[in-house]
């Protein structure tokens, strides 16, 4: 079935849309949950929060990319699960890539930054990258794939992995920069 039916029965709140929905992504939202956490009870409550969040928000919410608004939902809980499981303790793969990323994306506390906007800039910046760097940074910095995770998918090494990641991140630093983003 396809998105747009799928949506369709949301809108006239159709109980089989969550049927189909799970049919249709749930070994995507299990992927992207299961890169950010270990515990299988914690993956599926995870991506269970989501689907129940989108049962709640459509309608009156109806976005254009059903695929991508529920993958950002599966995301967020994921990592707000984390954090909660984490709270003493630092150790997780995607704190790390976290991290990185932290290292071009400006502090938003204080500002009136859009994350609408930014998430933006930040497209419009990957669009102007070769396919293998971009396909990378996605992995990692969305999925929350590994280094050698990315390096056997894409048969690269992980050196070489790190190396696109870096450059990647230093060159969306610059772009940030350029479109008026101000690090604190």
């Amino acid at each position: 079935m396809n998105d747009a039916s799928i949506m369709e029965m949301f809108l006239k709140r159709d109980e089989n849309a969550l049927k189909e929905l799970k049919s249709k992504y749930d070994g995507l939202c299990c992927y992207i949950a299961g890169n950010i956490l270990y515990r299988r009870e914690d993956i599926e409550e995870c991506v269970n929060s989501a689907y129940y969040d989108i049962w709640n928000k459509i309608p009156p919410e109806e976005p254009h990319d059903l695929k991508t608004y529920l993958c950002r939902i599966v995301k967020n809980k994921a990592i707000d699960r984390l954090k909660y499981n984490t709270a003493r303790k630092r150790s997780s793969e995607y704190e790390v890539s976290l991290d990185e990323l932290s290292e071009c994306i400006p502090d938003r506390r204080g500002d009136d930054i859009s994350a609408e906007r930014l998430a933006a800039v930040i497209s419009s910046f990957l669009r102007t990258q070769d396919e293998l760097h971009r396909k990378v940074f996605v992995r990692r910095y969305w999925y929350g794939d590994s280094v050698s995770k990315i390096a056997e998918y894409y048969d690269m090494n992980e050196k070489t992995v790190a190396t696109y990641l870096f450059r990647t991140r230093k060159k969306l630093k610059e772009y940030l920069k350029k479109e008026g983003y101000v690090y604190g």
